[in-house]
């Protein structure tokens, strides 16, 4: 029995060329190159969801880092001071009060070196 595949072959080349809007070159006209890019997209995506956290953690310490010069120490002495503290905030947090709340943070790098 012959099969029409009209109405459905239309709306899944569709959905791939909806989805690759924006890429360049024949990527985003022709059905085939616009599939091939769309599961490569799928895998760079896959990929960089699990390096993401090791990135943010990067901005933080670079943020940290730059204020800790500020204070004219520097930041590998500086969660050393805070570990033997016994101060348990994250790198997250810290950053967050370096570039929002500076004061804040001078008033923690102080009490932690007293």
């Amino acid at each position: 029995m012959r099969v029409k595949r009209g109405f459905a072959k239309k709306r899944r080349h569709k959905k791939v060329l909806d989805a690759t809007k924006g890429y360049r070159l024949s990527y985003s006209k022709l059905y085939r190159r616009a599939k091939e890019a769309l599961l490569h997209a799928g895998q760079y995506n896959f990929e960089h969801r699990r390096k993401r956290p090791g990135q943010f953690r990067r901005i933080w310490i670079k943020q940290l880092t730059a204020m800790c010069k500020q204070q004219g120490t520097k930041y590998s002495v500086f969660i050393n001071a805070l570990k033997k503290a016994e101060v348990k905030i994250d790198r997250k947090v810290l950053a967050y009060l370096a570039v929002n709340h500076g004061f804040a943070l001078e008033k923690l790098m102080a009490d932690v070196k007293a």
